[in-house]
């Protein structure tokens, strides 16, 4: 916190009624997140923070007309770059939705474009009235069993510790490294640790004991709970659970039921990962607020979910509630069930009204640099790169998707081939994987079978693809699947549908190959016409099919999944081959 002696002088002028408050709200009921109680005062701010609760006078005068007056929300973990685009045009999707404050990881641009990419993200989202605090990628790569754009040493993260926006090390996903003790992952749970930091956590899959190692260093949240039993054990062992809800990852159903009066306090919100368009018609961490109360919460305790805790889980003392001292991110809502925002206020500002943005962004100095616009280096691709080898008994390894789920099932089943190759069946739903190394023209191409995308014909391609951001792409032929590449390198990055030869339509992410450069309305738009593209060739309606292909690259992740250098199983920890001998 930076504050001056003439600002505190000011405070206590104001607090103590010598001097009228910069703007005071009224006929309002504030939300006490500290008690569960609704109570009837004025609010009075100055320099944009709360300095009373009580009966005030201000310069300025804002009626609530007895609506309710709740503290803003804080998304506890999230990454910017799943929204596909740069922090100034999020803050415009997310504001709106009573979201003033995120906790974001950058290893997505990071796996990229190294610490170019994080610096890019910081410089982005500065003076923006969506507070926008980091955590420092930890696994980039995020193991050593695929190639990415970039590898982040400690020393690499270390200087970065001296901006005041980041908070800690990001998810810790390579539990191997550090169940065994790797020299790497230990200087950077080390440096963290030393400065008092936090460390969030990536407990995918882990048991108990593996939960015990994470909890012994340090590492306080996770994020990739996906059940009941593994919830309360995170809880147990004293971590934070960071409850889900995002495009792909819907877990907030299955972990709400375990939340009690006694343990609520642990627990936070966060959407991890999330499409600009759910996130324009669906929402932010207010969906998780209306999905907690529909499950049986009580509002006040999903409001508190939603702000005081996570501003606690991650030292933002003033943050998270309607109290003298915090900040002034506030929200005016006038059905605390339905949770109907009217107004979004961030640091005294108003900021987002009646679902629209109240704010411009000054992007004239984040201009991203050369190596952030040219980072798809990909050499001609042929059809006999995709060429997929069977043995004689037609058996294979298959990935199958599992509907709105980062987790995958690992299949074996008979496939048909054709002069000892791979082809693909609509019939039996199976699809060709290719993921394709396209940071330094390596030229790695990792094959694979897929199950359950449900696509009929054509191809999809995207260099959004989890963690790494190698090219991935799923089709039912290898011609469509070759267009999708050359389309893809056309672009410099970014999300295409073709069929019969035919591009059907296509989103540039020319930053870094995850980002677009252009408004988040004309993002949502070019959305709009690749699902409706993806509806075209087939593909399920059930859930999104690039967001399920972005995860099927990344092998921390159980079951099965493809990287560059070939098929994962995650379970094993180890590369293994499609066809079955």
């Amino acid at each position: 916190m930076t504050v001056s002696i003439e600002q505190i002088k000011e405070r206590i002028e104001v607090a103590s009624k010598r001097k009228k408050a910069d703007l005071v709200i009224k006929n309002g009921r504030i939300v006490d997140v500290f008690n569960h109680q609704i109570y009837q005062l004025d609010i009075a701010i100055t320099g944009g923070v709360i300095v009373g609760v009580g009966d005030y006078e201000g310069l300025e005068i804002i009626d609530a007309q007895n609506n309710y007056v709740c503290p803003s929300f804080i998304d506890s973990h999230v990454h910017i770059e799943s929204s596909m685009v740069p922090p100034q045009e999020f803050a415009k999707v997310v504001i709106p939705h009573g979201v003033t404050t995120v906790i974001a990881d950058p290893h997505e641009i990071a796996n990229v474009s190294g610490v170019q990419g994080i610096q890019y993200m910081l410089d982005s989202s500065e003076k923006l009235p969506l507070n926008v605090y980091m955590m420092l990628p930890s696994c980039v790569p995020a193991t050593p069993f695929e190639n990415s754009g970039a590898i982040l040493n400690a020393s690499d993260l270390e200087p970065l510790y001296s901006n005041p926006r980041i908070l800690g090390l990001g998810e810790v996903m390579d539990f191997p490294s550090v169940a065994n003790a790797d020299e790497r992952i230990l200087q950077k749970l080390y440096d963290a640790l030393v400065k008092g930091k936090k460390i969030d956590g990536h407990g995918a899959g882990l048991n108990p004991n593996a939960i015990n190692i994470y909890a012994a260093v340090g590492i306080g949240t996770d994020h990739e709970t996906v059940n009941a039993v593994e919830a309360l054990d995170r809880l147990k062992k004293g971590m934070y659970l960071i409850i889900r809800q995002g495009s792909v990852a819907k877990d907030l159903p299955n972990l709400i039921e375990i939340v009690t009066d006694r343990n609520s306090r642990r627990c936070l919100f966060g959407t991890d990962d999330k499409h600009i368009d759910d996130l324009i018609h669906e929402g932010s961490i207010d969906h998780h607020v209306r999905l907690a109360i529909e499950h049986g919460i009580h509002p006040i305790t999903a409001i508190q979910i939603a702000s005081l805790n996570a501003a606690e889980c991650y030292g933002l003392t003033q943050k998270g509630a309607v109290a003298p001292g915090y900040d002034a991110d506030l929200l005016i809502v006038s059905d605390l069930e339905k949770l109907e925002i009217q107004q979004v206020f961030s640091g005294g500002k108003l900021v987002g009204d009646k679902g629209k943005y109240l704010f411009e962004t000054d992007v004239t100095n984040v201009t991203p640099c050369t190596s952030l616009l040219e980072s798809i280096r990909v050499s001609e691709i042929t059809k006999y790169d995709l060429a997929l080898e069977i043995d004689k008994n037609k058996k294979a390894n298959i990935i199958e998707i599992i509907p709105n789920s980062l987790v995958t099932n690992h299949l074996i089943e008979e496939v048909i081939t054709s002069q000892g190759c791979f082809q693909t069946s609509t019939e039996k739903d199976h699809l060709k994987i290719v993921v394709i190394e396209r940071h330094s023209s390596k030229d790695n191409i990792g094959l694979g079978i897929v199950k359950g995308l449900k696509i009929k014909s054509g191809a999809i391609a995207t260099t959004i693809a989890h963690d790494s951001h190698n090219l991935i792409a799923a089709g039912e032929n290898d011609e469509d699947l070759l267009l999708a590449i050359e389309e893809i390198k056309k672009m410099q990055g970014g999300l295409v549908v073709v069929e019969k030869g035919e591009v059907l339509a296509s989103l540039p992410l020319s930053i870094s190959g995850i980002l677009s450069q252009h408004s988040f309305h004309e993002v949502n738009e070019q959305l709009d016409l690749i699902n409706s593209a993806l509806l075209e060739i087939g593909a399920s309606d059930k859930f999104n099919p690039f967001l399920t292909l972005s995860f099927l690259a990344l092998p921390v992740i159980p079951n099965l999944k493809l990287t560059d250098l070939g098929l994962f199983d995650v379970n094993q920890f180890k590369h293994i081959k499609v066809s079955i001998e």
